[in-house]
């Protein structure tokens, strides 16, 4: 008879509780059991001492006889230092789908493509900067000339539409 060291459900609906059995691995999750070796209380705090209770002595008997843990129960064994719990591996488990990586992808390429943008037009307005600034010394004297003809073409522009708009009428 190979013999089961598990879980068995008790309590109501969304309040679990449950007992720590050695049980027949044939038998049902909540059916027959052959000892109560300890208590878990899922919903009391992780720091409570009452979340697990657990009848050491029973424990490594049954371990003794060969009773295989459930991999919650060997949890609660390796934290009550009973039996040692191997850690697990899985390299594949914090690992993106297939959809996640297109995206991600999709991503790369549009910040490439936006840097690649900001890199032109930095260079664009480098170079603007620049062709102005040697160029700058021969129009600054146009340019305050221009300054001083351009209010005398203001009200010349202002008396012509009024003169215009009398026309019309």
């Amino acid at each position: 008879m190979a013999i089961a060291l598990r879980l068995s459900r008790g309590g109501a609906k969304r309040r679990p509780y449950y007992r720590i059995v050695a049980a027949d691995s044939r038998s049902p999750r909540d059916g027959k059991y052959l000892e109560q070796i300890g208590t878990y209380n899922p919903m009391l705090p992780k720091d409570s001492a009452e979340r697990v209770k657990l009848d050491e002595d029973r424990a490594r008997y049954w371990l003794g006889v060969g009773a295989q843990p459930s991999d919650r129960v060997l949890r609660f064994l390796d934290a009550a230092g009973i039996k040692e719990r191997a850690a697990r591996n899985n390299p594949k488990k914090g690992e993106p789908g297939e959809a996640a990586k297109e995206r991600a992808e999709e991503k790369a390429a549009k910040i490439a493509e936006a840097e690649e943008a900001a890199k032109a037009a930095e260079e664009e307005a480098k170079a603007a900067a620049e062709a102005p600034a040697e160029e700058a010394p021969a129009e600054e004297a146009p340019a305050e000339e221009s300054a001083a003809e351009a209010p005398a073409e203001e009200a010349a522009a202002e008396e012509a539409p009024a003169e215009e708009e009398k026309t019309e009428d």
